[in-house]
Formats: C-alpha cells, structure tokens, sequence
C-alpha cells in the first residue's frame, strides 16, 4: 500500500494452524471463510465482485493487485462478494487515468477486511499442498488463541448452500422484447457479463430468482432455459435440482454455466464433489472433445461432478475436459438439448475462447 496513512498489524490464521503477519488494507476489522487462491494477473475487480466468491477468503497470486484503480465498467454484481483478501501488494496509488479511485477506497466502502504484505507464492503452494481450509484475517486483534476461537465458528463450505444468498429478489428483464429468443435465466449468483453475452446475440432475458417456483418460470413462456454459476456446494439445493429436472422435461434448449453445469449433473443422478483446492483463474486449458480444439479458459470453482457417474451414464456425453488434472468441464445430454461446462465462457476478465458458446445456446434454441 503506498500511502501517507500508518498501516496496522495484521494477521492471518489457518485452520490448520499456520500463521502469516502482514499490514492491514480495507477495512479495519476482522473476517473469516474458506481460503482460496486465483492466479490472475489482471480483473481484480471483476473476480472480487463475482458472486461466485461468496463466502471466500480470497489470495490474488499476482504480486502487484490496485495498480489500475477502480471503475464502475469493472463489475459484475453490485458489491464486493469476497469475504476479506490477502496479497502481496494490495496499492492504494494507481496509473490509470479514468479510473474512479483507489482499491483501498473502494475496499474500505465494501467493507471489506484484507491483508497485504504476505508472501502469496508460498501461502498458495501451501493450499495447493494441503487443500482448501478456513482462515481468518483481523487487523484488530493479534491474540492467536482469540482468533482461534472466532474462526472455529467458521462453517464448512462442503454442505454449504449459499446461492439462494446472492440471488435476486426480484425478476427483472433485459435486451429487446420484441426478440424470438425469449431466455428464462435462473440466477444462482449470476455475472453480469453472462447476461450481456445472451442479450448482444439478440436475445430477450428473463432473470428470475433462485427459489422460483417452475409455475412462474414457463409462465415467461421462454424457449431457452439458462442456469447459472454461483457460490456454495450445489448438493443441498434440492430447490434447484427439482426445478432443472422440471425444464428437463419441456424438451426445450438449456445451457448451464459452472454452478449450473453441477445442477445439470444432480439433475441426472450424477453427485457432486468438493475438489481439493479447485481451479480458479484466466489460464486454465481445456480441451473441445468434439472438435479437439483447446481453449484457454477462465474458472471459478471448488467443486466438480463425479467422473465415473459420468462416464456409466449413458445418456450424457463429455464435451469438455481440463487439460492440467483431467477433470470433466463439459457435458451434453445425447436425449434433450441440454449441455454445460464447468468454466466461464464470458470470461471477464480472461480471453474470449469460450464464447461460441453462447452461439451455441442461441442457435440450439433457433433450430429448437
């Protein structure tokens, strides 16, 4: 942080006790979640205000994070969803001209308690070795066992729901009404630049709450359905799985992203797991099955579908699968028109390699 304004002492602590000093940024307090790293080197402010980060304790890999500013163009929900922040260099000062203000301001005004000063590259190494865990940040206290307490609270994301959190309250519409591409989104915690996406190819959305009921939704009388990424475990939603298995049986075209792609899998009797330590960034390859092309993809998610159930399922087919572990990150069912992948083919921030599937999705529902 380069500014004028003392810092204070601050401190992050691990569930499996490892302990890490730095300086406070943000706000001045005390939070807690689960730990998880995005190697990203720019988008800062679109990966924080991703909803599918709620409830995370969030490491930026890259060493300088701030050095661009803030601006209202950069988000992709109203708020900052993270639950607090660790970096090496969190800067108060930033270079770009247009930029509405610093990330401290803007932090700070989110609420927002985070950590700079920590050797990230090791702290990363670290979960990628042990996994996933809780961790907490305060810069208002440095008693251990204090800390130790608070984050006992803490609860496990692996059982956590928390789409229905961050969803809408309320419907809302987008793009051309008059349009003969009628979407019916269903938000679990959706990114604003997936919605653009759909409306810059022509399309009419429709975003409806998570707990909606399956009444309201054919009510839109939509000829595609699209279910959407968000935080949390997806095996407690029962409300969602009952609802895609509802679409599921209009026959008509559905595209699901991330948190959507797992309903899609629940949906089929196909169980979900919480992965190691997940995949989240701007780089990671996967590879087109059907074409055997290779995208550079963005990801955002710590839990994927069981590969196995998958592969006995004989009605669903892998479209997509990750190039560093293996890991399914598409599928299709052979019987409707209805497929999904695991990453984020909007990609804000990342490279745009994914986005034919949105091509896709818009003439499966033409030709539907």
């Amino acid at each position: 942080m380069s500014s004028t304004t003392p810092q204070k002492r601050a401190i992050l602590l691990l569930a499996d006790g490892t302990v890490h000093y730095g300086k406070g940024f943000g706000k001045t307090g005390t939070t807690s979640g689960e730990i998880c790293f995005n190697t990203g080197m720019t988008g800062y402010q679109e990966v924080f205000t991703d909803p599918s980060y709620f409830g995370q304790v969030l490491i930026m890999n890259s060493v300088h994070i701030g050095n661009y500013g803030v601006m209202d163009a950069d988000v992709e929900s109203g708020s900052v969803k993270i639950k607090g922040l660790i970096g090496r260099n969190l800067e108060d000062q930033f270079s770009r001209k247009m930029a509405k203000g610093s990330l401290q301001d803007y932090l700070e005004a989110n609420h927002i308690v985070c950590i700079e000063n920590v050797d990230t590259r090791a702290l990363v190494t670290h979960v990628r070795t042990k996994g996933a865990m809780n961790c907490i940040i305060s810069s208002e206290t440095t008693d251990i066992e204090k800390l130790k307490q608070e984050l006992a609270k803490a609860p496990s994301m692996d059982g956590l729901e928390l789409a229905s959190a961050v969803s809408t309250s309320e419907a809302y519409e987008l793009g051309d009404p008059k349009s003969d591409i009628k979407i019916a989104a269903i938000d679990y915690g959706i990114k604003k630049h997936i919605l653009q996406c759909m409306v810059e190819r022509g399309a009419h959305v429709k975003v409806f709450p998570a707990k909606t009921s399956f009444e309201k939704l054919k009510a839109f009388h939509a000829n595609g359905y699209f279910l959407s990424n968000g935080p949390g475990d997806p095996a407690p939603m029962d409300y969602g799985i009952s609802l895609v298995k509802e679409i599921l049986k209009e026959k008509k075209p559905l595209f699901g992203i991330c948190l959507g792609h797992q309903l899609l899998a629940l949906a089929n009797n196909i169980p979900t797991f919480k992965m190691h330590h997940g995949h989240r960034g701007l780089n990671h390859p996967v590879r087109n099955m059907v074409t055997g092309k290779c995208e550079v993809t963005t990801q955002n998610h710590g839990f994927g579908i069981d590969p196995e159930a998958v592969r006995k399922a004989g009605h669903i087919e892998i479209t997509h699968v990750n190039l560093n572990d293996g890991s399914i990150e598409g599928i299709r069912m052979k019987n409707l028109p209805a497929f999904s992948v695991q990453y984020h083919p909007e990609s804000t921030p990342g490279p745009h390699d994914s986005r034919y599937l949105f091509d896709e999705f818009i003439e499966m529902i033409r030709n539907n």
